[in-house]
């Protein structure tokens, strides 16, 4: 299979599954997927799963792909190595860019899915091998211990990177750990680019490594105009798993007598941490904008992204798109083509 036919059946699924969303009626298969999934793990809701989807689809459009793959210097694999891609379960199909980079740089995947996330991507992998049945010999399901691979890319906690680390050592890997995503606000952000951060903040229940948890706010910042619209934000609520945390800290945080403010749904409370609880996010004041760049500088291995419409915000991603990433927003801003593709120098 070469490099064009990779690229034309991805950008086919792309096209299928923006057809899907607007019509799940055209694949039942893929609807009792999505159906198992919901049932199985409660997280993952169906507006939560056609979100993945759309993203997913989105960003492996032909012209999308076509404008990355111009970075790489791509060559037809002639021994195509299998890569053992160990898969996180917090978000529907969080494993998805993993799949797609180890076959459209020609090898081979053998994935490893979390139990919390074990329906959906075998489902859009059929959909892909029906679209080009070489893919069949390219892809690879187990619940098994892992046997017969060249390298190795896992994503965990920081405490199964550890084992990661000790069982895989010895082969090429990119091992990942817990991140959060962060956002600095100037304080003169519109009403259009906060209703944009609270998606960041509230989409997938907050439990992506980009969702938003932590908040730098300038001294004296005014957040009621940001708390009215993060209370419209309280459909999480509506799931009992969500609003028993909610319900949990708020308690502790009464019983303490913590300041926070109350949304109804999101609890934002002063802390100096970066990884919040579910249905809660930090928050913490800036004076010195010098100070907070030297801040995100030497806490950058815990962050996965930072969103901010702040002029001196180097780097920073806008408000909104979190949740959306492109082909090159690398987890743990490792280049997963450029170690894929030193497998096969």
């Amino acid at each position: 299979m070469n490099l064009n036919n990779r690229i034309n059946a991805f950008a086919k699924l792309s096209g299928y599954l923006s057809e899907y969303i607007a019509n799940p009626e055209k694949d039942t298969a893929l609807t009792a997927a999505l159906h198992q999934a919901s049932i199985h793990n409660p997280w993952f809701c169906t507006e939560n799963i056609h979100l993945s989807m759309k993203a997913i689809a989105k960003s492996i459009e032909k012209l999308s792909i076509e404008e990355w793959v111009k970075h790489y210097q791509l060559i037809e694999v002639n021994n195509p190595k299998t890569v053992a891609v160990i898969m996180a379960g917090n978000l529907p199909l969080v494993g998805f860019h993993d799949f797609f980079y180890v076959l459209i740089s020609g090898n081979r995947i053998l994935a490893k899915l979390s139990s919390d996330d074990k329906y959906l991507l075998p489902a859009i992998a059929d959909i892909l091998i029906n679209i080009d049945a070489e893919f069949a010999q390219y892809i690879a399901f187990t619940d098994a211990k892992l046997e017969n691979f060249d390298a190795v890319i896992a994503t965990g906690s920081n405490n199964s990177a550890r084992y990661f680390e000790y069982y895989f050592g010895k082969y090429p890997h990119i091992i990942r750990r817990n991140r959060n995503g962060l956002a600095v606000l100037s304080g003169n952000e519109t009403d259009e680019e906060l209703h944009a951060l609270c998606r960041d903040i509230s989409q997938y229940y907050g439990m992506g490594c980009r969702s938003v948890s932590k908040l730098f706010v300038p001294e004296n910042y005014d957040f009621i105009p940001f708390l009215d619209i993060l209370s419209t934000y309280n459909g999480n609520a509506d799931l009992n798993k969500y609003y028993n945390n909610y319900e949990y800290y708020k308690s502790i945080y009464l019983i303490n007598l913590l300041k926070f403010y109350d949304t109804g749904s999101v609890i934002l409370k002063e802390e100096k941490g970066i990884a919040s609880p579910i249905s809660v996010v930090y928050y913490e004041f800036y004076n010195n904008i010098a100070d907070l760049q030297q801040f995100l500088a030497d806490n950058s291995e815990n962050l996965q992204c930072v969103l901010s419409v702040h002029p001196e915000i180097k780097g920073s991603l806008p408000l909104g798109s979190s949740q959306c990433p492109s082909l090159n927003d690398y987890a743990d801003g490792v280049d997963v083509m450029e170690f894929l593709l030193e497998l096969n120098y």
